[in-house]
């Protein structure tokens, strides 16, 4: 599933990049009229002449959390792939439910097409969600939010809108195909992004058959240099609820690869 799934998002990207003109390498002078954290951050993460990213690899471990109302963490681990000139990724990982009862996960993007796949030895699936318009939504978001692991995908020559919203935040648009998405992104005193938010996000199926939406947030650190650039090394994704922020998923990035525009 994992090999038939990588296909499309290794063609697409290679036909996408074809197709469409784009720099090769970061030019400050496409910072003016950004707003002033937004140029902070691109002044702090990237060198002039950097080479714009065309995909990357990551090799994470963490904990999930699968319970929405108790502490259910498990151990995990993953390797993502990641495209940007058509946007998509593959997150394939372990999850170790239980000693001996391992949970293969596909989180992926690709193609406009979301999906979440979970089966118990990689045979008998427990979770499978894909084909809706909110489920594609949600991860594209997630590839958006995860931007800073691939920091010129967030350049407005790769095709994102800034708008300032004060000295330490900013609202960043990016669309693909039908999809129009809008992150505030938070910018800590050393200019880097501290974490990103979504207003509404797909959170689940609630008991009327419904998908209940809630605020997302994701937070970033751990900054360290990685191919000339600056990239969180740590994330946390956490559901923002009445009753307050809760975490679910905190990943460390193992190991971490760019390949680069011609």
């Amino acid at each position: 599933m994992i090999r038939a799934h990588t296909t499309p998002l290794e063609s697409d990207n290679v036909d996408a990049r074809d197709r469409l003109p784009s720099p090769t390498r970061f030019d400050p002078r496409e910072l003016e009229g950004l707003p002033a954290p937004v140029q902070r951050y691109f002044r702090a993460v990237l060198t002039d002449g950097q080479p714009i990213i065309a995909a990357a690899t990551l090799e994470m471990a963490g904990t999930i959390n699968l319970s929405v109302t108790a502490e259910q963490w498990k151990p995990f681990t993953s390797r993502q792939r990641v495209v940007t000139r058509k946007p998509g990724f593959l997150w394939d990982a372990e999850v170790a439910m239980f000693p001996g009862l391992p949970v293969h996960v596909e989180d992926s993007y690709i193609a406009g097409h979301g999906r979440l796949i979970a089966k118990v030895f990689g045979l008998f699936a427990v979770a499978d969600s894909q084909g809706t318009d909110e489920i594609a939504r949600g991860e594209f978001m997630r590839y958006f939010a995860e931007s800073p692991w691939y920091p010129t995908a967030l350049l407005p020559s790769q095709g994102v809108r800034w708008q300032a919203v004060d000295d330490a935040s900013a609202n960043a648009t990016l669309v693909d195909g039908p999809i129009t998405l809008t992150l505030l992104f938070r910018f800590n005193d050393a200019g880097l992004i501290a974490s990103v938010r979504a207003e509404s996000r797909g959170a689940g199926v609630g008991k009327d058959g419904g998908m209940v939406m809630l605020p997302w947030d994701c937070a970033l650190s751990d900054y360290q240099p990685q191919g000339g650039m600056l990239i969180p090394m740590t994330g946390e994704a956490a559901w923002v609820r009445p009753e307050g922020r809760k975490a679910y998923f905190v990943g460390h990035v193992k190991k971490l690869r760019h390949e680069f525009l011609p």
